[in-house]
């Protein structure tokens, strides 16, 4: 299984990340290890030793078919379920490294720092680009956005994607996080929704 993630994908989170308003040139791509899968409700152990730890909370699509080179007027063909998932990033390793200009993957690859929900078909919604999801900690609602805010849609990015890598069955693409990340602490309890529907939750450690 290969993990796709997409970063810089919502104009405002982009603000909040690099201080100014901004669409990149092109997506933003960077692959995750298996390893880094977490879900199944399973805790997420923070490892202390890396700092600051932030979530980033994102609509998840899964691959169903194999395809490479996909135009994006077919690209809807390829994915058939979504989630939300939780990115968790070393934010301080991430901005020292960016700040070198060195590779930033170990800030965003570790072990469990992929946190997937639960799946749920495409045909339970209108239109992948009009959902609404949100993350909840502790009760509270930390963190919302729409897909429609996108800068690439799920297509675009597919089709980008398609042009470098072979998509497989069971493949999934992290879109990208919209404004409002912030840190995790030990004891917190982390509840993902799209639209009215509770997908994800699981504790800290």
């Amino acid at each position: 299984m290969k993990i796709f993630a997409v970063g810089m994908n919502y104009i405002r989170h982009n603000k909040e990340l690099d201080g100014a308003l901004y669409k990149p040139e092109e997506p933003v791509i960077f692959m995750k290890p298996d390893s880094a899968v977490l879900n199944n409700h399973k805790p997420f152990f923070i490892p202390d030793f890396m700092g600051r730890i932030e979530y980033e909370t994102e609509l998840v699509v899964r691959f169903c078919r194999l395809g490479k080179t996909i135009s994006r007027q077919f690209a809807h063909r390829y994915y058939d379920a979504v989630t939300v998932g939780i990115d968790f990033t070393a934010r301080e390793m991430q901005h020292r490294l960016r700040q070198t200009g060195q590779p930033w993957e170990i800030s965003k690859d570790f072990d469990g720092s992929a946190a997937l929900g639960e799946w749920v078909s495409l045909d339970k919604f209108r239109d992948i680009q009009a959902l609404h999801f949100r993350l909840d900690i502790n009760g509270k609602t930390v963190q919302e956005g729409c897909s429609s805010d996108m800068l690439y849609t799920v297509d675009e990015l597919v089709e980008y994607i398609s042009r470098f890598f072979t998509i497989k069955t069971g493949d999934i693409l992290f879109t990208g996080t919209p404004v409002g990340v912030g840190p995790v602490q030990e004891d917190d309890r982390l509840e993902g929704w799209i639209e009215d529907r509770k997908v994800l939750s699981f504790n800290c450690k």
